[in-house]
């Protein structure tokens, strides 16, 4: 496995919102974590990221190496890659230079336009606004470009918070359509998405985040046709209908 993780239990000071989640992420695979709002979604990747939270116990172990005794920086530079929700752009700095704060950990120049070149032909047309300043894209481009500074890192795991979220529907099916790109070179990607339908049909696995704790899990597919998911997600009112 790239990630495991067992029973943690983790949240913000003394509230724990993740109640002894456990869940693995094999290298290849897209794997999904949906729920409603307020479920744990953005707090598991937080924690993963070492970003923030406080953990309580459990443990997080990527690419053989424990999170829990590291760093955000060492996380990045073992190969996990954060796309947080809402993009977290820096606005008034151009397209390049988004980019180029996204290539911080590699120190080979080689690396960089390796990197460079790989999400210009991913995202051609962040080419195209490469002068522009990040704030003036709209809401599609600056969601490409957040998924493209993830990856400048050249991660083996890149971690997607909610990359639909704020986009015109037409753009809805693009952006799954380049997590699929991202895939098959190579990077394995765990995604948290409340477009319950489309995170299915990309992903290989999913789990079910309900108040802190994995209440369902299994193949994508399979998900798709549970009633559970259906009743809560996929109802006429629910989320990705």
């Amino acid at each position: 496995m790239l990630l495991q993780i067992d029973d943690l239990f983790a949240g913000y000071g003394e509230l724990d919102v993740l109640r002894g989640v456990s869940l693995n992420v094999a290298a290849g695979e897209i794997v999904a974590v949906l729920g409603a709002n307020g479920a744990g979604k953005s707090t598991l990747l937080r924690t993963i990221s070492r970003y923030e939270t406080r953990v309580r116990s459990g443990s997080i172990v990527f690419d053989g190496h424990d999170l829990l005794r590291t760093s955000v920086e060492s996380v990045v530079r073992f190969g996990c890659s954060h796309v947080p929700e809402g993009r977290q752009l820096f606005g008034r700095l151009s397209v390049w230079d988004n980019l180029m704060l996204g290539a911080y950990t590699l120190t080979a120049e080689q690396e960089i336009e390796e990197s460079l070149e790989n999400v210009l032909r991913l995202f051609p047309i962040l080419k195209e606004r490469r002068e522009q300043r990040a704030e003036t894209l709209s809401g599609g481009e600056q969601q490409q470009l957040a998924i493209a500074r993830g990856l400048m890192s050249r991660p083996k795991l890149l971690m997607l918070d909610e990359p639909s979220l704020g986009i015109m529907p037409k753009l809805v099916a693009e952006i799954f359509q380049i997590i699929r790109d991202i895939r098959k070179q190579g990077v394995t990607v765990l995604l948290v998405e409340q477009n319950v339908f489309e995170a299915l049909e990309v992903s290989d696995r999913a789990y079910v985040l309900q108040s802190g704790r994995i209440v369902l899990e299994g193949r994508g597919s399979d998900l798709l046709s549970s009633d559970l998911v259906r009743e809560a997600y996929l109802g006429s009112a629910g989320i990705g209908s």
